[in-house]
């Protein structure tokens, strides 16, 4: 199978690409094709004639998004329209990566693929944008997966920067008041794949299993780094309130993401989040 990876050298791209030993892979990075061109990008497909299409591309500065929304929409919306038009004339499927922050965080059971989406920012409503744009153009062939608190060993995550800011600090305050369920970028990256090799149609979730808040997933990061000698001794983390640290952007209360429907399509592994950060620990140790 011949699959084009749009998104190839972001951090899910650098996780799922050599998952996908054995097909015929075309890495398509900002080298080869800027995707603020909307214009390039369908000759760009044809030209290849993939099988499969696969966009892990996104505008995710979710702060930046409030002043930078016209560069958002562009990579969100009108490059993922651009792409389903072109799968949609090539009768390719197209999978897609979207957000938990395409719903307004006020549910407080977990959110089901067919819930209403109320995005609260301009991150979440341009990833919204472009859900819509794929419904509108390519709605027979199209997968698109929502995740959520995605991390790993590279890139820029949480993860890492909490392990920087252990190193540095004593004391860190983190937010204790926004909960969703972190998710490993191997973990969707292994449930893209089975999605690759499947007949699924519509909107699926993906996270690990279980549920935390920022605060827990911090104080798990530090216990688990520091059996590992990843950190120091003597880091004192603190809880605090969304109100005491305001961003540009307001996040989602509640997020955590009902995965029946995936568990159901694919087969995917029910893996607590604690053990997939474990796993992920594991290869910053060298273990």
């Amino acid at each position: 199978m011949k699959v084009l990876v749009f998104g190839a050298n972001g951090q899910l791209g650098r996780c799922l690409l050599p998952k996908l030993a054995g097909h015929d892979v075309v890495a398509a990075t900002r080298a080869e094709i800027d995707l603020t061109d909307t214009q390039a990008i369908a000759p760009f497909i044809t030209a290849i004639q993939p099988d499969s299409v696969l966009n892990l591309s996104a505008y995710t500065a979710v702060d930046k998004a409030e002043s930078d929304t016209e560069l958002a929409y562009c990579i969100n919306q009108h490059a993922v329209a651009a792409m389903a038009q072109a799968c949609a004339t090539l009768d390719r499927p197209l999978f897609h990566v979207s957000t938990d922050f395409v719903f307004s965080g006020n549910q407080s059971t977990p959110y089901s693929t067919d819930a209403p989406c109320q995005p609260i920012g301009a991150y979440g409503e341009s990833k919204f944008a472009g859900e819509q744009a794929i419904a509108q153009y390519h709605p027979g062939r199209s997968v698109i997966v929502r995740t959520a608190w995605l991390y790993s060993d590279v890139g820029a995550n949480f993860l890492l920067s909490m392990l920087r800011l252990m190193r540095e600090r004593d004391t860190l305050g983190i937010v204790c008041d926004q909960v969703g369920t972190p998710t490993s970028a191997y973990s969707l990256a292994d449930t893209l794949v089975r999605f690759l090799d499947s007949d699924g149609n519509g909107v699926y979730h993906w996270t690990d299993a279980g549920v935390a808040s920022w605060y827990d997933f911090a104080v798990a990061i530090y216990e688990e780094a520091l059996a590992r000698d990843l950190v120091p001794t003597g880091v004192k983390i603190n809880p605090i309130f969304t109100a005491d640290y305001p961003t540009p952007a307001k996040r989602p209360a509640f997020s955590v993401l009902d995965k029946s429907r995936t568990y159901d399509a694919v087969q995917a592994p029910k893996v607590h989040w604690r053990e997939e950060l474990r796993a992920v620990l594991d290869r910053l140790a060298g273990q």
